[in-house]
């Protein structure tokens, strides 16, 4: 059951963030950082759903965690998967003027008593031994988009720790969250991150606050309970401004790689493009001209043998070097330089991406790809912290990565350089959705979006209500009824769903993509769509082909010739001509072709899970389906076969309907 006030949060405190407090006793926080900290609490008094606060990076998550945990009541982990963020976290913490323990080897303390304990996860999971009492209430994450759970997980977690499944499929994170759930099941699962967005997999959480849906129904991570726009930090002051500009002189061309399973180019591959490559000597001769009025350059080359070659072409006595393979203490003493502003110039690939802060960095210079919309917005991120001196951040693409920065929601690369983002209004729920599309003017005549995001409410909730008002609303209905808060959270979450509009769409006859209904080209392999005037003129032409224009579809459950019960669906032309179509639906497997070939196309409410399981169940729920514009069929042998259906029809041909006939 869970408590009408959480047992994690201190009430005693401070019951709210707009009370009043004495500005000398501990940090201030900034508006955002106060409403962050407001909907956490405001969320897990009603739920034990894991949940995400996603900020950008230079926004202050450190003193979110800090104030989150000195208002906590019970036991608080914080975890992080670096070091540097171990003790980030830990020292704005120690700002409240209160203790805390470490438990991390990289920073030799393995300290686990006191209230609040900071670690690094490879740390805990090696000491779990540490943590197995039952006192440990809320559990926060940092950098949680490197946490791959989903909510079918929650089985193997236990296996892992119990010893009842394999251990080796269990990652350190599942452990830990394994092992504190042993003792305390509702356990508070807080994740922090600038980037919400996991390549492969999606976005990290399920439900946005703002009403909408945006990843898997089985993400781990059920609700992102606050977030804070990249555009609005910059336009309230809290980061510098970013000022993108593509290398136009010199640049690499990594068109023609092709990523792993996991977005991330092969080694040898990145190599065979920059080794050698005449752009480079260029390319960092831009970057030295660029930043000669700047005071702190990153650069973030592809390989390892590619960042060398780059430190080669820098100022020997401003540049240094720090990959993987860098000792600890040369490592410490490098970026300690560059930080105290003694070095000019910091090359790396991809190890100085989290866990970094040097604000005085102005410069952000990219030499290599990346598949990733996170890794971009955490290498640009490193320069956007504000700075005494410092006015903006120039962003020096060299590699052409196509990431949108101002809107990484999209969660897409750009599929064209004619593409923005664009909002369509879903017709059935109204929601405002935010696709990759084109416009004419102001009006959108292409986007690549296809399920409405929309996130509906009911039992008298609205989209518009805050998740802060919606809890306390609920808080006070049970208090005064004398319920458990419980039950009026829970039954909150469970009365959310995803609208089940689809917009309409146009297959791809090569991939098998769906696209806009207007698009010309697949979004999805660039190959050209045919245009349907062209498909009926061409068919018209052939003395095998047969073309209806549809007025009428029957569906009837019958039997083939052998007495095999089948589904035949009968397409009337307004001369009474008709083509057929007939399907098996007995088994698991015919019904998914059923689905794939045909209910994809004519289901009016597409996406709304409707799969029947017989012939008389599709005949019966006729009314589900829609009828296509026009059928195209072809001679083979003594029989026809229907080749073609088109859909949502606009072109200089006639449709049935148009003649009077009912479609």
């Amino acid at each position: 059951m869970i408590c009408p006030f959480p047992e994690w949060l201190d009430l005693s405190t401070m019951p709210l963030m707009s009370r009043s407090r004495s500005a000398n006793a501990f940090p201030q926080l900034r508006p955002y950082q106060t409403q962050a900290v407001d909907n956490v609490i405001a969320h897990f008094r009603g739920s034990d759903d894991p949940a995400v606060v996603v900020l950008p990076t230079g926004s202050g998550k450190s003193l979110v965690i800090a104030e989150l945990a000195r208002r906590a009541r019970g036991r608080v982990l914080v975890l992080a998967h670096v070091r540097e963020l171990v003790e980030q976290n830990h020292a704005k913490y120690l700002a409240y003027g209160r203790e805390a323990d470490i438990f991390s080897a990289g920073l030799g303390r393995k300290e686990s008593g006191r209230q609040v304990v900071f670690g690094s996860v490879q740390s805990v999971v090696n000491g779990l031994e540490d943590f197995a009492s039952g006192d440990f209430t809320l559990l926060v994450i940092d950098e949680c988009h490197r946490v791959s759970l989903t909510r079918d997980s929650k089985v193997e977690h236990h296996a892992a720790v119990s010893g009842k499944g394999d251990r080796r499929t269990a990652s350190t994170y599942e452990k830990v969250i394994a092992r504190l759930r042993e003792a305390r099941p509702n356990l508070k699962v807080l994740g922090l991150t600038a980037t919400p967005y996991r390549l492969g997999e999606g976005f990290l959480y399920h439900r946005h606050y703002h009403g909408m849906v945006k990843g898997p129904e089985n993400a781990f991570f059920r609700d992102c309970v606050f977030e804070q726009p990249l555009r609005v930090m910059v336009r309230q002051g809290y980061l510098a401004e970013p000022r993108r500009i593509d290398g136009a002189m010199a640049f690499y061309d990594f068109s023609q790689l092709m990523p792993q399973r996991n977005g991330q180019f092969a080694e040898r591959d990145l190599n065979g493009v920059v080794q050698g490559n005449r752009a480079t000597p260029q390319i960092i001769h831009d970057v030295i001209e660029r930043a000669r009025e700047r005071v702190g350059v990153m650069i973030f080359a592809a390989t390892v043998a590619h960042a060398e070659e780059v430190l080669g072409l820098l100022p020997s006595e401003e540049s240094a070097l720090v990959t993987g393979a860098t000792p600890g203490p040369e490592r410490e003493r490098l970026i300690a330089a560059f930080k105290a502003r003694e070095l000019k110039y910091l090359v790396n690939v991809a190890v100085l991406t989290t866990g970094f802060d040097a604000p005085h960095v102005d410069v952000i210079a990219i030499l290599r790809p990346t598949e990733s919309v996170g890794l971009y917005q955490q290498i640009v991120g490193r320069g956007l912290r504000l700075s005494p001196g410092k006015r903006d951040c120039l962003i020096l693409d060299y590699a052409g990565n196509p990431w949108e920065l101002y809107a990484p929601e999209i969660a897409q690369a750009r599929p064209d350089g004619e593409s923005e983002p664009v909002q369509v209004e879903c017709p059935e729920c109204g929601f405002a959705n935010t696709f990759w599309g084109k416009r004419d003017g102001d009006f959108v005549i292409e986007h690549h979006g296809r399920r409405c995001q929309g996130l509906l409410f009911t039992r008298g909730q609205s989209p518009a209500l805050s998740i802060r008002a919606q809890s306390h609303a609920q808080s006070e209905r049970s208090n005064l009824a004398g319920e458990s808060d419980a039950g009026a959270g829970s039954g909150a979450v469970e009365s959310r769903h995803q609208c089940t509009f689809r917009f309409r769409f146009k297959v791809c006859e090569q991939c098998g993509g769906e696209n806009d209904i207007a698009a010309r080209a697949c979004g999805h392999c660039g190959e050209r769509l045919v245009d349907p005037d062209d498909k009926l003129r061409d068919a018209l032409k052939l003395r095998h082909a047969k073309v209806l224009r549809v007025s009428g579809m029957q569906l009837e459950a019958t039997t083939n010739g052998r007495g095999v019960p089948r589904l035949k669906v009968t397409y009337h032309d307004e001369d009474g001509e008709t083509l057929n179509e007939w399907f098996g639906l007995e088994t698991p497997a015919q019904q998914h072709v059923f689905a794939r070939v045909f209910l994809r196309q004519h289901l009016r409410a597409p996406g709304s899970g409707w799969r029947p399981g017989s012939a008389e169940e599709a005949a019966a729920e006729a009314g589900r389906l829609r009828a296509p514009d026009f059928v195209i069929g072809r001679k083979s042998g003594r029989h026809w076969r229907v080749e073609e259906k088109l859909f949502d029809y606009v072109g200089r041909y006639r449709k049935a309907d148009a003649a009077g006939a009912e479609a």
